[in-house]
């Protein structure tokens, strides 16, 4: 079992290109750490620096107790599970999964044992004389996990692993992946774009833009307290509703925020940190399940009640998915499946004031996030 540290860690290519920026990332021994992120935002390129895939331009990495900068691959006791699975189409599944033991020329007999024990655990026994072209693209990716857990590394890395599986399989893999985690005790670090499988699988996560590292959190905490505008506007499906809006001081020192020509008071237990911002133009963010049919309101919130018309109904069953505008601003509210909404008709709205998300324009930082920040701050110091 081992830890994981990446320190100021820089990935340049030729023309200056830079993929990872001072990368900074502690992952304890046995957590479940997701990076997560679009397309193009340095995550894989994280991933292939700690298999040893990738060259690092700056920075150490370290596995365990010692740097494994340059660390052969082979060396770093890491096993990667590739997206495509990379299985070989002429070996049966026991050749696939005994294929890196062979080649260390581990005992026949300990192979043997291995690879059906791992077998066993992940339900593909019945399997271990097929060839990949026979298997299913679930039974694909448990024989790609099989092969690298016959190697008992001390840290798994896995690439994307469920992008070839239809919708239902995910939900399925995703699960499994999970009870492994928890059966092995192992260091596991995930990359996926996918957001929805990261809140789901993950100890922490760590959200990528651009090659930086925005915030690195448990679930939790990056759902309700985003650090900046990407993260709250990239966790959350449907994603944040944003407004342009402006912080005002009303009659009698009350604190409310001014969007699409409606006023919404802030409840006083939560107005602290937009104080510094009075007159000055934010983002306001909230969402869509915070958003409520005004019919329908559920118990404890502080509502702030506007009208908008409806453009798009989409009924889920269970809850029934809005999208609105008012004053020329579209957004989305996930609403009571009771809602008697229907295409043009002008809907009562109330919004939850006690889970806003405000942040600055300029930096684009959470408000409450950097008040948070700065008051535990001044308590460590004082």
């Amino acid at each position: 079992m081992a830890s994981i540290s990446f320190k100021h860690v820089w990935k340049r290519y030729a023309g200056n290109t830079v993929a990872v920026k001072d990368l900074n990332i502690e992952v304890a021994d046995k957590e479940f750490l997701v990076l997560v992120g679009p397309s193009g935002c340095g995550k894989s390129t994280t991933l292939r620096m700690l298999a040893g895939l990738e060259e690092i331009s700056d920075g150490e990495i370290w596995i365990g107790d010692r740097v494994v900068n340059n660390v052969a691959p082979k060396d770093r006791d890491i096993a990667m599970v590739f997206q495509s699975y990379a299985l070989y189409p002429h070996m049966t599944v026991f050749d696939n999964m005994a294929f890196g033991l062979r080649l260390r020329k581990t005992p026949k007999q300990v192979i043997e044992q291995r690879v059906r024990e791992a077998a066993e655990n992940l339900g593909i026994s019945h399997l271990l004389d097929r060839r990949p072209r026979q298997l299913s693209g679930g039974q694909r990716q448990r024989v790609a996990v099989g092969r690298a857990i016959v190697r008992d590394p001390a840290v798994f890395l896995m690439d994307e692993p469920l992008s070839n599986l239809d919708a239902k399989l995910r939900v399925e893999a995703r699960s499994f992946i999970s009870k492994l985690h928890q059966r092995l005790g192992t260091t596991f670090v995930y990359v996926t774009h996918d957001q929805v499988e990261a809140m789901t699988m993950g100890t922490r996560i760590a959200v990528m833009s651009a090659g930086e590292l925005q915030q690195i959190d448990t679930p939790f905490n990056l759902y309700h307290n985003p650090r900046n505008l990407f993260v709250a506007g990239f966790i959350g499906s449907p994603s944040m509703n944003f407004f342009d809006a402006k912080v005002v001081q009303q009659d009698g020192g009350r604190i409310s925020l001014e969007i699409v020509g409606h006023m919404l008071p802030i409840p006083a237990a939560i107005a602290e940190p937009f104080k510094s911002h009075i007159g000055k133009r934010v983002t306001f963010g909230i969402r869509p399940e915070d958003i409520h049919d005004q019919s329908y309101l559920p118990g404890g919130i502080t509502p702030s009640m506007i009208e908008a018309n409806v453009d798009v109904v989409e009924q889920m069953g269970n809850e029934m998915i809005l999208y609105l505008e008012e004053n020329g601003k579209t957004f989305v509210a996930r609403t009571d499946p009771r809602t008697s909404a229907a295409i043009g008709h002008r809907l009562g709205l109330a919004f939850n004031m006690d889970n806003i998300h405000v942040f600055d324009v300029d930096t684009e930082l959470s408000l409450a996030y950097e008040y948070k920040q700065n008051k535990a701050q001044k308590a460590v110091t004082a």
